[in-house]
């Protein structure tokens, strides 16, 4: 039986190319999550783009470090860092090796395996809320860094794959600023989303830090 165009794996050279280009095209694509109770499947809604060494919003705008080694490897890879001491967030990244890019899954809407979401994200109302924002896409789809190096372009047996899904028209493709982004960084409107999903996180500017007196 011949595979359908929706349901084959995106190859390595679909990550192999500018952050701004992988980062729109990634909406509507279906990542695959094979958890040990059974697989999850979402169709992503919204994304981030980061520029590695140019953006001073990227974890790798500094350079090289334990927690970023990833971002500096092979593209088609997952990037699972850990933040606020208490969430994981997924990134895949691309462009050429050393370029140090990756795209942040912000948001997705489930479509197999939302029982299995919803047992992590119990406090979720309704099913369009359960991987809605990266911190809870994350959860809904048991995304720790035990997965940080994992290859979406490994095959079907991998636990984390990116497939065709159903690309979404120009049209229906919306930017603006980053989510909680300051600086230099703050203005870029590398966030994308598809216009009118109910499953899209809402906007938040960055909050400076108060000063301690």
């Amino acid at each position: 039986m011949t595979e359908s165009p929706d349901r084959r794996p995106l190859p390595r050279d679909f990550f192999d190319r500018p952050v701004l280009e992988v980062a729109p095209d990634l909406l509507g694509r279906t990542l695959i999550r094979d958890t040990d109770d059974g697989p999850i499947e979402l169709r992503l809604t919204e994304v981030e783009a980061y520029a590695g060494a140019v953006d001073p919003g990227s974890h790798a705008f500094r350079g090289r470090t334990a927690r970023n080694e990833v971002m500096f490897g092979p593209p088609g890879h997952a990037y699972v860092y850990f933040t606020y001491g208490m969430w994981h967030c997924l990134n895949l990244v691309c462009g050429p090796e050393g370029m140090a890019s990756g795209v942040l899954l912000r948001a997705g809407r489930i479509s197999v395996g939302a029982e299995l979401a919803r047992k992590r994200r119990i406090s979720a109302r309704h099913d369009r809320e359960l991987a809605k924002g990266p911190a809870r896409l994350a959860t809904a789809l048991d995304v720790d860094r035990a997965l940080n190096g994992a290859d979406v372009c490994a095959g079907p047996d991998a636990p984390l794959s990116i497939l065709a899904g159903t690309p979404v028209p120009a049209d229906q493709v919306r930017s603006g600023p980053r989510t909680g982004v300051g600086g230099d960084g703050a203005v870029h409107p590398w966030r994308f989303w598809i216009a009118g999903d109910p499953s899209v996180s809402p906007y938040r500017a960055h909050a400076p830090r108060k000063r301690r007196t």
